[in-house]
C-alpha cells in the first residue's frame, strides 16, 4: 500500500516496451540468512499468480564473470525484496519469462561494481531487464527525507555510482538496497543508458504522517538506440 503505487510507475514504463526473456532481479539481504552475496541458479518461485522459473544458462553466465558471487538457496528463503517484484511482472508478462535473483547482504561499493559489470558482459547480445529493489530513507521526517533522498537521486539519474554511493554513505541515507543500486546504475553505465526519475513519494503520502516516513522512488534506465 505504500511502495506499490510509485513502483507501478516504473512496471508502467516496461509495459510500454515489450517482453524480457529474462529478468535480473537485485535486492537486500534483511534477513542475514545465507551467503553475502547470493545468486540461485535453479528452481522454480511461486506466487498466487502461478511459478515462475530460473534461467540457469543466463545464472551461470553471470556466475562465469564474476568470483564474488555464491550460489545459495537460504539467502533467498525469507527474503521480500525480490518476490514483491514478481506479481507486478506475472501482470505484465503472465509465467513466460524466466528470472536470476541475486541477493546482497555486503553491500561495498567493489563488489557492487563488479557485479554491474559482470552483467554487462552476461546480458550482452539477451532480452533481459535488471531490476533493482530499495526502499529509500528509513522513519525520518519527510522534509528531511526527501532532501536527503533527492539528494542520491540525483547521482542515480546521472549514472553516477561512486556519487551516489558515496551520497548514501555521507549523509547516512538509510536505503536498504543500496549496493544493488549500484550495481544497475554501473551496469546502465554500462550498456549507454538513460535515467529519468519517474516517481518519489513517502509513506506518509498514505497515512497522512509526515512526522516519521519511507521513501520510494522509481527510475527507468533505457538503451538509447
Amino acid at each position: 500500500m505504500y511502495s506499490g503505487p510509485v513502483a507501478a510507475s516504473a512496471f508502467y514504463e516496461l509495459a510500454q516496451d515489450g517482453k524480457p526473456d529474462t529478468v535480473i532481479l537485485l535486492g537486500p539481504n534483511h534477513t542475514g540468512y545465507g551467503s553475502a552475496l547470493a545468486l540461485m541458479r535453479e528452481g522454480t518461485w511461486q506466487t498466487p499468480l502461478g511459478n515462475i522459473e530460473i534461467d540457469t544458462a543466463l545464472a551461470d553466465a553471470i556466475l562465469h564473470e564474476t568470483r564474488i558471487l555464491d550460489v545459495n538457496e537460504l539467502a533467498h528463503r525469507f527474503e521480500h525484496s525480490l518476490e514483491v517484484q514478481l506479481p507486478f511482472l506475472q501482470f505484465l508478462y503472465g509465467n513466460s519469462f524466466k528470472i536470476v535473483p541475486i541477493c546482497y547482504l555486503l553491500q561495498d561499493y567493489d563488489s557492487a561494481v563488479e557485479i554491474g559489470r559482470a552483467l554487462v558482459e552476461a546480458l550482452d547480445a539477451t532480452n533481459s531487464i535488471v531490476i533493482a529493489s530499495s526502499d529509500m530513507t528509513h522513519y525520518e521526517p519527510a522534509k528531511t527525507a526527501a532532501a536527503k533522498d533527492q539528494a542520491a537521486l540525483k547521482q542515480v539519474t546521472a549514472l553516477n555510482a561512486k556519487g551516489f554511493y558515496d551520497t548514501v554513505e555521507a549523509q547516512n541515507i538509510t536505503a536498504c538496497g543500496y549496493a544493488p543500486i549500484t550495481s544497475l546504475i554501473t551496469y546502465a553505465e554500462g550498456v549507454s543508458a538513460k535515467a529519468q526519475l519517474l516517481s518519489y513519494h513517502n509513506s506518509g503520502d498514505v497515512t497522512g504522517d509526515h512526522s516519521s516516513v519511507v521513501g520510494y522512488a522509481a527510475v527507468s534506465f533505457t538503451k538509447q538506440p
